[in-house]
């Protein structure tokens, strides 16, 4: 069987109990009902992994059109079920997971690791350090955080792991596997934050926020990035001592690691030529997506964020970098374009009909009655929105479940759009370094066997806690002045 039965079933039922058992509620338009059937629906069968996501957007967009749920003529129907992929945030994304793909075939991802090991590694603290700081350098053109954090810089823990005879199979996990394979992790949520290209959840942040307040707040990536430079630098600063003082590694000097290094620097060779282009094209499209030429030259110079990937893109494929056959072979980018088309099309539409309207109306007059000012509401809500991740298994499910929701009810109670639009993007990846199986890095990391359950959901809990003091704590007086609130 193709599908998993009982979370088929589950998720079918949902959608049954809703389009045809629960009465439409005042306000709301029977369409507007219908498709928040189908779009939960989606998200409890992304949730029960009934199918992969591609293959459940398939059936979500063939559903949106058959049932003409949008649009009362056939024409319309599908035109609307196929509309968001046009969209440039899709595209986006979906490039920059190809273009990833030079980070692992050049062998740059690793060379920049084992680099910063080799300066940084006399300690265990300094390689931890440096794991995460490779990260950081990769992760504006990685936008599959999984193959950033579990592809490319987890292989190199391991090994450096396995170098000092600290392995699951020998029982010697705490001599310096298990700190190392947290710090692993934890990164990987941080630098995810930190740019919209770092993770494939954030542009649909960016085009939900665009949404909810007519285009008046659109983030770009330089406009991301600046905003969370400052509170992601110092959670990225903060997180391996915080780490160190909850599971301290039993081997704490560590002068052979910088020798390990060394060594596999020496079996990569000189850096080759394929290596130069990819980080050359990186640092182009770097200064594109600063919008430098813009700030130098005048605003004729602007590039646009996806058109500055296409370019990347374009400039790796006729290099010789990769190949059209690597670009065909990255599904996972032809899947996330599939997926976020179909996402970001029923959460449009569900915003369009009026259902968010009516949602965030309701919480707003639930939250009043309470007597809390904005402050006091935009606390509670985005202490829900971070937690209730305990039971999601998908940033992206969460994110497009819940935030046009939780985004409305917040704008409704008076807070600033920008200032809450920060919190919430950041909140959205904070929420990763919960549970082993918040995001994709998770389980990849976890199954690897450096750490226990216990000391897996322990250190989510306390870093969940950290980074949320910190970066919004940061975020407030760096967004300050910035003039964003």
């Amino acid at each position: 069987m193709p599908f998993k039965p009982i979370p088929a079933v589950i998720s079918i039922l949902i959608g049954l109990i809703i389009w045809f058992v629960i009465p439409v509620p005042e306000g709301v338009s029977p369409d507007a009902w219908h498709l928040l059937a189908l779009f939960v629906a989606t998200i409890a069968a992304i949730i029960g992994k009934v199918l992969p996501i591609g293959a459940i957007a398939i059936i979500a967009v063939m559903l949106v059109a058959i049932t003409g749920v949008t649009n009362d003529t056939p024409k319309g129907a599908i035109s609307d079920a196929l509309s968001s992929f046009s969209s440039p945030l899709i595209w986006l994304i979906g490039i920059a997971v190809m273009i990833s793909r030079g980070l692992i075939k050049t062998g740059l991802g690793a060379r920049i690791a084992y680099y910063f090991i080799s300066v940084f590694g006399k300690k265990t603290i300094g390689i931890a350090y440096s794991l995460s700081i490779a990260e950081l350098l990769i992760a504006p053109i990685t936008p599959s955080n999984t193959a950033r954090g579990g592809g490319i810089i987890h292989p190199i823990m391991k090994s450096i792991a396995h170098s000092f005879h600290s392995t699951p199979e020998e029982g010697t996990q705490n001599k310096i596997g298990r700190y190392l394979s947290l710090v692993n992790f934890q990164a990987n949520p941080i630098t995810s934050g930190m740019f919209i290209t770092a993770t494939a959840p954030n542009p649909l942040v960016v085009d939900l926020i665009a949404n909810a307040t007519g285009n008046d707040i659109h983030l770009s990536w330089t406009t991301w990035a600046v905003a969370m430079f400052v509170p992601g630098m110092l959670c990225i600063l903060l997180m391996p001592l915080v780490i160190y003082l909850v599971y301290p590694p039993e081997i704490k000097e560590t002068p052979d690691a910088k020798g390990f290094a060394q060594e596999n620097l020496a079996k990569l060779g000189k850096v080759s030529k394929q290596e130069k282009i990819m980080l050359g094209v990186f640092a182009l499209m770097l200064i594109l997506w600063a919008n430098i030429p813009a700030l130098l030259l005048g605003d004729a110079y602007m590039v646009d964020a996806t058109t500055t990937a296409f370019l990347g893109l374009s400039l790796l494929i006729l290099t010789g970098v990769l190949t059209w056959e690597d670009v065909l072979k990255e599904k996972s980018a032809w899947d996330t374009i599939v997926w976020f088309g179909a996402l970001i099309m029923m959460a449009s539409f569900l915003n369009k009909l009026g259902l968010i309207e009516w949602f965030s109306a309701n919480i707003n007059s639930a939250i009043a009655t309470t007597g809390f000012g904005w402050v006091g509401a935009v606390a509670i809500l985005t202490l829900v929105y971070l937690y209730i991740h305990y039971f999601f298994a998908s940033t992206t499910a969460h994110i497009t479940a819940m935030f046009a929701a939780f985004y409305a009810v917040g704008l409704a109670l008076g807070a600033p759009p920008m200032l809450y639009a920060l919190i919430l993007a950041a909140t959205g990846n904070i929420m990763m370094s919960l549970t082993h199986y918040a995001t994709g890095t998770a389980p990849v990391i976890y199954n690897s066997g450096y750490t226990t359950l216990g000391e897996w959901w322990i250190t989510g809990a306390i870093m969940s806690v950290v980074n949320m003091i910190v970066w919004i704590g940061a975020g407030l007086i760096w967004w300050k002045l910035l003039g964003y609130y």
